[in-house]
């Protein structure tokens, strides 16, 4: 990784998938949809109510960043249940979601991950390493100038967009969290989109265009930087481009946890372009 900050020269991948592995074993031992509901009583940092597996969950990621701390690392951690964590330095940013999609994960259903992201800045544009393991099978991850990579395999010359005959993209991503929003946006939806997909973990829709399995990823709502920061550098990385609908800048939304900006992503500009038109914001 070019490190623009020591930090950064560290084996995030290494520590990503000790992590995931950890993760693995929290799910194994929780293997029914009755064990997975339970909660702790307690709202996270991102304001929802944390599950036990999502807290055993965080606490696997907490001790790898535990680890670099102790052989001298210094960053900030920011996480979905703890929030905010100061390792020593503000300047450098891990965002942390153990489980991304996790109704999907605590009622037995395929589609979770664990999404962690590295930045030397405070906005997504500062990005500089992602990480997504969907817990069901693929690992994804990007590196700031170096590519992106599936399976531990760059990702090279994906397939290009496909459309139907009349222009419109042929399969694009969904993610929303009610009904309502589906209904504000549906006009705008059957004017881009021929197909939708809906994958309930947003990081996993967007690593899908990264691999142009769907043609463009759409979130109706505002996302957090816990879901997206890993996976918009992925799809980044792998030649596709990305947008946080209502920022100053494509990519000026912030690192925090603050629930923000639609997100929208496309193998193309122009498919980019026509999809950042839209969520309803």
């Amino acid at each position: 990784m070019t490190a623009s900050h020591p930090a950064l020269a560290l084996d995030w991948l290494g520590a990503c998938r000790r992590a995931a592995e950890g993760l693995r074993s929290v799910l194994r031992d929780h293997p029914t949809s009755r064990e997975r509901v339970v909660e702790t009583g307690d709202r996270g940092g991102g304001g929802d109510l944390t599950l036990v597996i999502d807290a055993e969950a965080e606490g696997h990621v907490f001790a790898e960043l535990q680890r670099l701390y102790d052989e001298g690392a210094r960053f900030t951690a920011v996480f979905e249940e703890r929030g905010v964590v100061d390792f020593g330095d503000p300047n450098v940013l891990v965002i942390v979601d153990p489980i991304d999609g996790s109704v999907n994960a605590k009622r037995g259903l395929p589609y979770h991950a664990l999404s962690i992201a590295v930045a030397d800045g405070p906005t997504m544009a500062d990005v500089a390493f992602g990480y997504v393991c969907d817990l069901g099978g693929e690992e994804w991850h990007a590196v700031r100038g170096e590519g992106a990579y599936l399976n531990g395999r760059p990702i090279v010359d994906p397939p290009p967009e496909r459309r139907a005959p009349d222009g419109r993209l042929e399969v694009v991503a969904l993610e929303m969290a009610r009904p309502r929003h589906l209904a504000r946006c549906s006009e705008q939806l059957i004017a881009a989109v021929q197909r939708v997909r809906v994958i309930g973990s947003l990081s996993i829709s967007l690593c899908q265009v990264a691999a142009a399995r769907v043609d463009g990823a759409v979130s109706l709502m505002g996302t957090r930087a816990v879901d997206t920061a890993a996976a918009q550098l992925i799809v980044r990385e792998s030649g596709g481009h990305v947008a946080f609908v209502g920022a100053d800048e494509p990519l000026a939304a912030p690192l925090d946890l603050e629930p923000r900006y639609p997100v929208v992503a496309a193998r193309t500009a122009e498919s980019l372009e026509r999809l950042a038109a839209v969520p309803v914001v």
